[in-house]
């Protein structure tokens, strides 16, 4: 079973946030023993010199993998580039990230930001309804990298005007977004009814109750599904049925590789096909790999 994953900020003790490239190699190393063939490390927001650094680090590991440097005599996940989570998201919906750090969507932040990396980034997560967002979408997808949607306080049309304006995913479907309303389904609601756009699921037990991982399983095209581990440096390896949160119980990031996540949805009943295709042929064909 091919296992891709596509968003992972870090596991057992190392991340992408103030990285060296031997950092993002360990964490290669630990996602690849765990039996995931590929990921994107995912970059936190921050200022953005410190988003760039981590970049560094990320293109430097990716060079040592490619020259053959890193053998370690235990399977290794390939780096296929980084997925920017920010800076241009609302600080409204920072979940456990750092609004303070999040930054207007414009196009001279994002040159900035990318110069030099920009065939490296893969995915960048917005939220379409920042002022000027909807060019920066376009502008990006015009790049040939791929728009997620999310951090986002996105009513249904300003969801879809991102999607139009080339956006292609929704990170991590219904956290850190406006919630579902009867009156306004918001971005959650657009990432369900829409038949095209592709959806991140944190298929741990704390991020979405059973019932709720069906329901996108239910109404989404099993092709548009994408489990993601959300994994941070505080996540381990094997999971210890233990959430990863802050002091007051907020959560940082997810509890499970994508191998745990996928044994405990077949666990539940879900279609092993289907699950399999979440974290390996549909992240695959987004990408384009």
């Amino acid at each position: 079973m091919k296992i891709i994953d596509i968003h992972t900020h870090g596991i057992d003790g190392y991340e992408t946030r103030g990285a060296r490239s031997g950092d993002i190699l360990e964490m290669a190393q630990i996602h690849g023993s765990l039996g995931t063939e590929a990921i994107v490390p995912t970059i936190f927001p921050a200022p953005v010199d410190e988003m760039r650094s981590d970049m560094a680090a990320v293109k430097e590991a990716m060079e040592q993998q490619r020259e053959g440097k890193t053998a370690r005599g235990a399977p290794e996940a390939r780096i296929l580039g980084v997925h920017l989570e920010g800076p241009f998201l609302n600080p409204s919906k920072a979940g456990a990230l750092d609004g303070g750090s999040f930054l207007p969507a414009t196009r001279d932040t994002w040159m900035r930001l990318v110069d030099g990396f920009a065939r490296m980034v893969r995915i960048i997560t917005v939220a379409p309804e920042l002022q000027g967002a909807t060019e920066l979408i376009e502008n990006i997808a015009g790049m040939g990298i791929i728009v997620s949607m999310g951090h986002s306080d996105a009513t249904y049309g300003e969801a879809e005007a991102g999607f139009r304006a080339g956006a292609r995913g929704i990170t991590h479907i219904f956290n850190a977004m406006r919630v579902f309303h009867h009156r306004e389904p918001g971005i959650a609601g657009f990432a369900l009814m829409n038949p095209d756009v592709y959806v991140e699921v944190i298929a741990d037990p704390y991020h979405l109750d059973a019932k709720t991982v069906g329901l996108v399983f239910e109404v989404k095209d099993p092709g548009r599904i994408m489990i993601v581990s959300d994994t941070v440096k505080a996540s381990v390896s094997v999971s210890q049925g233990k959430a990863v949160t802050d002091a007051a119980g907020g959560l940082l990031g997810g509890s499970m590789a994508l191998t745990e996540s996928v044994k405990r949805l077949i666990r539940l009943g879900f279609d092993r096909d289907h699950v399999e295709r979440a974290v390996g042929q549909n992240p695959a064909g987004y990408l384009g790999t």
